[in-house]
């Protein structure tokens, strides 16, 4: 099978697995997990082969028909697409593994239509990171914005509400994506990317360019929950079904910023996009508050879910100051942490999942001696929570070591104290419940004859992914040097 046609593979499997829950799921639940698991494994073994292909031989372009760009669909496959692609397949996998058994406890005769959502929302995601059309890029993020809408809005209490409250922000966040690409096709008189950004320095419109590129920037920050722009993300992501929030949450920030980089990199080019100082400066100083603000509001969260909500909003934070640091360490730090933080974020939500499933509540107050109960989760919590602060040799420590090294080297002192402050709160939201669910007393009656606790973790099936992924926040750290110098190394621009 070629290249192209196992990208294309990738791409179509879960969303005809999607069509397969619907018809059969509904009737013979027992197809569901088969169907799910199978195209999911699928695109995690198809993506790793296309990205080994892409290492070896370079960028595959790919266009549907005899016609030529722009106009035909045409899908880029480069080190950094190829790079989301193996994520995004990985993330879903491990994620759907937990959501199998998370969908069964919560939404009881409605899991075909939840994993038909899951499994549109996987394809959008990958649709997301290989096409090389603007417009198409705005289709397919509405795609992956409905689907989330309705896993969302399958929670319990204020789902709804919360999925309405997303649906408002994320339209508004969709007129500013697409006014910026209306003006950028008056200005080009197309909208294939690699097009866009061969005219664009051509041209004397600066006002024009500066006014498209502002408006697609400002509607990717909303969709990617950039503070202040943040305020649908805390509800929508603590009350949504556990099993969305598993897949949801270490995704969705991510792949938005992943696009942010795709645009500023393939479409406008860093020259026109860092042309004036006080907009890079103002971006910076907008991604310290952000960091600051979002660990600050997790401190007062009294829910382990919702107070992770608060920690992502920070982590988008670190990624976009990341990239308006101009510089080779800043986008080295902020691809990097794309990665590290979708795994961190996957590991604290599989806890969470797991927790649920048996306690019913992630409540701080809820979380003390839990460790006794369950072990294994809570020494994965703690790995992830190591991870979330930086602890060498975990993935999170080499990430912001990046960041942090690019703040000094472009002279953003107050990104980089915004990264060292921020560090320090983790520290103490993630010893405070580490400090209760090791050495906090036990609820009464959970204690057993001679003092001894019962262990009551979570089923295996939501266990496996939590374990392999608690250890791959190690792995990934050792894999740091190779992922930059094989990878990321062949993304940063010449000269940046």
């Amino acid at each position: 099978m070629s290249t192209p046609n196992l990208h294309l593979f990738v791409l179509v499997v879960p969303l005809l697995s999607a069509l397969a829950v619907n018809l059969w799921g509904r009737n013979n639940r027992q197809m569901i997990a088969p169907l799910v698991l199978g195209s999911l494994a699928f695109s995690v073994l198809g993506s790793i082969v296309v990205m080994g292909n892409v290492l070896r031989h370079g960028t595959i372009s790919y266009t549907v028909g005899n016609w030529q760009p722009p106009f035909v669909i045409e899908l880029i496959i480069d080190p950094l697409s190829a790079m989301m692609m193996v994520l995004i397949s990985v993330v879903a996998l491990l994620a759907s593994f937990s959501s199998l058994k998370s969908a069964e406890q919560e939404l009881p005769g409605r899991e075909a239509f939840f994993f038909t959502l899951y499994l549109i929302l996987i394809a959008g995601l990958h649709g997301l990171v290989l096409t090389g059309d603007a417009f198409n890029l705005y289709v397919l993020l509405e795609i992956t914005s409905i689907t989330s809408y309705g896993l969302i809005a399958m929670g319990r209490g204020r789902a709804a509400l919360s999925s309405f409250n997303y649906i408002i922000m994320g339209t508004i966040g969709a007129c500013f994506y697409l006014l910026g690409v209306g003006y950028i096709y008056i200005l080009t008189g197309t909208l294939n990317m690699a097009d866009i950004a061969r005219i664009l320095p051509t041209l004397n419109a600066p006002v024009a360019t500066t006014t498209a590129i502002a408006f697609v920037l400002v509607g990717l920050w909303v969709k990617m929950a950039f503070f202040p722009l943040h305020a649908w993300l805390p509800n929508a992501y603590s009350h949504a079904p556990t099993g969305a929030g598993t897949m949801v949450a270490p995704l969705m920030t991510k792949v938005t910023v992943y696009l942010m980089i795709r645009v500023i990199l393939n479409v406008y080019t860093p020259a026109l996009v860092f042309t004036h100082d006080w907009v890079t400066n103002g971006v910076m100083w907008a991604a310290a508050i952000a960091i600051v603000c979002g660990s600050a509001l997790a401190l007062g969260q009294k829910d382990l879910r919702r107070m992770l909500t608060y920690i992502i909003i920070a982590e988008v934070g670190y990624m976009v100051g990341g990239v308006f640091l101009a510089n080779s360490n800043g986008l080295t730090g902020a691809i990097l942490h794309i990665v590290n933080d979708s795994l961190m974020t996957l590991c604290l939500f599989l806890v969470v999942a797991a927790i649920i499933y048996r306690q019913g509540t992630v409540s701080l107050d809820s979380l003390q001696g839990i460790f006794r109960r369950m072990p294994i989760t809570m020494a994965a919590f703690t790995l992830g929570a190591f991870a979330m602060i930086g602890v060498p040799p975990t993935c999170g420590f080499f990430s912001k070591w990046y960041l942090i090294l690019g703040g000094i080297d472009g002279g953003h002192w107050e990104f980089v104290i915004a990264l060292v402050v921020s560090s320090l709160i983790n520290v103490i939201l993630f010893f405070r419940i580490i400090e209760l669910a090791y050495f906090g007393s036990l609820a009464d009656g959970e204690h057993h004859e001679h003092g001894s606790t019962e262990h009551h973790e979570a089923p295996w099936w939501m266990l496996k992914p939590l374990v392999i992924t608690a250890v791959l926040l190690i792995v990934v750290g050792f894999s740091t040097g190779p992922l930059i110098n094989n990878v990321i190394s062949l993304i940063i621009p010449a000269g940046f």
